[in-house]
């Protein structure tokens, strides 16, 4: 199950959420989400873990809970839906 990890402080890690979520079952993966212009955290990420009993009980551990002086926004991934698009070409618009 994906886990959506949402109000983290911008000082957290990857190691550091991985080691919070192990306290409840195995992880697969941990994903911080970087800003890709400052290269900065944007404050959430996904954690993934195999076993579903597990990944809701980090949700009822995690959730709402202090994680580096951030209460934490823990639950399930929802899938991404196709939105507008946003963004171009950047440029100035020219007229011929």
């Amino acid at each position: 199950m994906k886990l959506y990890v949402g109000n983290m402080s911008f000082d957290s890690s990857e190691t550091e959420l991985r080691k919070a979520f192990e306290a409840f079952g195995a992880v697969d993966s941990v994903t911080i989400i970087m800003d890709r212009d400052t290269g900065r955290p944007k404050g959430f990420g996904f954690v993934e873990m195999s076993n579903d009993a597990e990944a809701k009980k980090a949700i009822e551990g995690l959730n709402g809970k202090d994680f580096m002086g951030r209460a934490l926004n823990v639950n399930e991934a929802r899938p991404r839906t196709d939105g507008p698009r946003r963004g171009g070409s950047g440029g100035p618009r020219r007229s011929f």
